[in-house]
């Protein structure tokens, strides 16, 4: 075998052959721990000690062997002195001690992050291994020194084309191979400090840059980011698995990778907000919307109310109230944690009415006995709570957006319709906007100070159960020599549980801050989304990739300078990408046209290559199964759509690779997906038709999608439906323009309307 398929024959003989070595030190070490444990506990106190330590030496060589299985071999490294070097996971000698693999936190490894095309390390390609459990599913070839000769069918992905790129007879394309190594080295290499803004056209490596830049982060700063770990966020969770296989060592070193809509653990936003609604939902408002809400929950009552517990009338006065709100404020601390201080005020206040009844000083005991009584009395938890009431996060935003009263005292900024366009069942799914306003809402309010003790007396039940455990196995083993207690033994059950990485740890604490901040499509995210990050940063240590020309959200970014400026103010910097090595010239000049007609913010973008026949224009007719005076009935006729649908896959998909989209409006996703999977059995085969309709339909080599899911992906061929549809949704021309770009070698536009301005 030649070529890309014989590569990857290559590379899965040498899989197998570390995962065989790995599974004979698996059992050398299963059987090592065996023959420990078989020894028993007999000899002296130093034999025994000698016998524990190498039992935990096997024991936990063993877990690490264990923890490997996945991902054991993710990188290679083909140096300029001949030499070929594996990076993985952990490091791997043979039976006669020469390295197989390199572990990726050894010195050796270190080109495999920090090499860049102007400074290659003595690196001519470093590849990436995309596997599959032990199969070697794709390469990522990346050539470092386009000087040395490497045979290029020989190599996949950006390699690849870099090297076509290099090899051409223009002076253009040299120069143009020059620019993309410069600039792209000179931001995968920029300072951790501040946030760094990378504005980049389609195909320019946006995606690609970020991801090298946060693994040369990882490793130049590793002692730091290892501890604090490193935030990515992603559109959606096709890219974010899409980003998950092109570096897999990111995983190693910490690494929490997530979309807005699962920025909270616990929290799943399953719905998206469109338009006027998005827009509004992201607007900095709601800091002080949020704020106001939680201050409503802080009421003084208008009149006295009285309470009485143990045959006494104990008065609860609004005077009171308002010096024990005031009280509790000034501790700064979120609503849920003050109200315990809000709480001892009031009943230290009550506690003081007994002792007048009394007409006497009370002893310290029997003042904590009246203070008991207070706090567990029905009706005085009932006012306190009413002055006081301690609400979650969850419940403050659903009654802001089900009840109209709630929103309207809140937020007296926005009119009437607003509110009403706000307005919704307390049952509704949540959205990615309501995200950042529930981490607003957690951020003020707290943890409920009684779900805390709760949690907490489920605490000391559970040690306690573990101590009595310890207890009866002493007891009944007659182990410890009395030198070991259960409350000893109970700790040592404790510390030998699971141990969390730094990512395991991130990603179930909405309040961790991390050491870096990779955003990705950072257009999309409103001035709220923003806030929600920037709190999970606090030295501002951030790489901000997008393009605003691609913005589709009413709450994105159409200028950095209006949307960072206010909450970064001059702790952001800008550099651009300028160079597109992906999408071809036809294409992409034409995306550009469309996109100046409409005033789109785009900015200068050269393309690195062309391909013949790139972008082809079909007018067809409207289908007739379409329901007239719509604007949906001017659609092209599904099966001409279906037609170059399948064209594009004849053409384009081999039968390793390659993979094409149908881009469509929105409304018709779905009744062209079921046309294109009837079509596909006789196409490409039975097997891609279910691909199809997988659970990731990213993945499948034929796909049908609208705009806005495209975003971050791309493909080798894209049958674009009805351009002039597209601008008239939400989206408008920016997800024309997105749409656009997506293809690598060839764009077909279906289309019965006029074309809009550019083409």
């Amino acid at each position: 075998m030649t070529g890309i398929a014989g590569e990857l024959a290559h590379e899965q003989a040498v899989v197998d052959t570390m995962y065989i070595r790995l599974d004979t030190l698996r059992g050398t070490t299963a059987n090592r721990l065996r023959d420990v444990r078989l020894a028993g506990s007999t000899g002296t106190h130093q034999n025994r000690s000698e016998r524990d330590a190498f039992a935990t030496l096997y024991e936990d060589r063993a877990a690490q062997l264990d923890a490997v299985e996945d991902r054991l071999v993710f990188g290679r490294l083909d140096l300029s002195d001949g030499a070929t070097r594996y990076v993985g996971r952990i490091g791997l000698t043979d039976a006669e001690h020469r390295s197989m693999l390199t572990d990726w936190r050894a010195p050796a490894a270190e080109p495999f992050y920090r090499a860049t095309a102007l400074h290659p390390a003595d690196v001519r390609r470093r590849r990436h291994l995309v596997t599959k459990g032990r199969s070697v599913t794709g390469l990522e070839d990346e050539v470092l020194d386009l000087d040395t000769e490497i045979d290029a069918d020989a190599l996949s992905g950006e390699g690849a084309l870099l090297a076509a790129m290099a090899q051409g007879r223009t002076g253009r394309m040299t120069d143009i191979v020059a620019t993309i190594q410069a600039e792209q080295d000179r931001i995968i290499r920029s300072d951790l400090s501040g946030a760094l803004v990378v504005q980049g056209g389609p195909g320019t490596g946006k995606t690609a840059v970020a991801l090298h830049r946060a693994a040369y982060l990882l490793y130049a700063h590793r002692r730091l980011l290892e501890r604090s770990g490193v935030l990515i966020v992603g559109p959606s969770s096709a890219f974010l698995r899409y980003i998950d296989q092109v570096l897999p060592s990111l995983g190693e070193t910490g690494v929490v990778s997530t979309t807005i809509g699962d920025l909270i653990p616990g929290i799943r936003a399953t719905a998206v907000d469109e338009g006027q609604v998005a827009r509004l939902k992201g607007l900095l408002l709601w800091r002080k919307v949020i704020r106001r809400a939680v201050r409503a929950r802080e009421r003084v009552p208008e009149q006295e109310v009285t309470v009485r517990v143990e045959g006494h009338d104990f008065v609860i006065r609004p005077r009171d109230v308002s010096d024990a709100i005031a009280h509790a404020r000034r501790t700064h601390k979120p609503h849920n944690l003050a109200r315990g201080t809000f709480v001892r005020d009031m009943l230290d206040r009550l506690t003081d009415q007994y002792r007048d009844f009394a007409d006497a000083p009370l002893s310290g005991e029997d003042r904590s006995s009246v203070f008991e009584d207070l706090r567990s009395d029905r009706d005085v938890r009932v006012a306190l709570n009413i002055a006081w009431l301690p609400i979650s996060p969850e419940k403050l935003v659903r009654d802001l957006f089900a009840k109209p009263h709630r929103l309207a005292e809140a937020a007296p900024e926005l009119t009437a319709r607003e509110r009403r366009l706000l307005h919704r069942a307390p049952d509704a799914a949540w959205t990615e906007s309501d995200v950042p306003i529930l981490d607003e809402a957690y951020e003020l309010l707290g943890e409920d100070d009684t779900v805390a003790l709760a949690e907490a007396r489920n605490r000391a039940a559970e040690q306690a159960r573990e101590v009595e455990y310890a207890r009866t196995v002493l007891s009944s083993t007659g182990a410890g020599d009395g030198l070991v207690d259960a409350e000893m033994l109970a700790s040592r059950f404790a510390a030998s549980g699971p141990s969390l990485t730094t990512a395991e740890r991130a990603a179930g604490d909405r309040a961790w801050t991390y050491g870096h901040v990779v955003v990705d499509e950072a257009q999309e995210l409103s001035p709220m989304a923003w806030r929600a990050l920037v709190r999970r940063v606090p030295t501002r240590s951030m790489t901000i990739v997008g393009d605003v020309a691609q913005t589709s959200s009413a709450a994105g970014a159409r200028s950095w300078d209006r949307m960072l400026t206010p909450l970064l103010h001059d702790g952001w910097r800008l550099a651009e990408l300028t160079v597109s090595y992906r999408t071809p010239s036809t294409v992409a000049d034409t995306a550009q046209r469309v996109a100046r007609a409409a005033r789109l913010p785009v900015s200068d973008l050269r393309a690195a290559r062309d391909v013949e026949g790139s972008l082809v224009a079909v007018r067809a007719a409207p289908d007739p199964d379409l329901p007239q005076d719509t604007l949906m009935d001017t659609l092209p006729e599904t099966g001409r759509v279906v037609e170059e649908a399948l064209s594009l896959v004849k053409e384009l998909v081999g039968p390793d690779a390659g993979r094409v989209a149908v881009v469509a409006p929105s409304g018709s996703v779905a009744g062209l997906a079921e046309a294109v999977a009837e079509a596909l059995p006789t196409a490409v085969g039975a097997a891609e038709a279910a691909r199809l309709v997988a659970q990731r339909p990213e993945d499948a080599q034929v796909t049908v999608l609208a705009p806005r899911q495209t975003k971050g992906l791309e493909f080798d061929g894209v049958v674009l439906v009805e351009p002039a549809a597209i601008v008239e949704g939400y989206g408008g021309t920016s997800d024309l323009y997105v749409a656009m770009t997506r293809p690598t070698q060839r764009l077909v536009v279906v289309h019965t309307r006029d074309l809009p301005e550019g083409f």
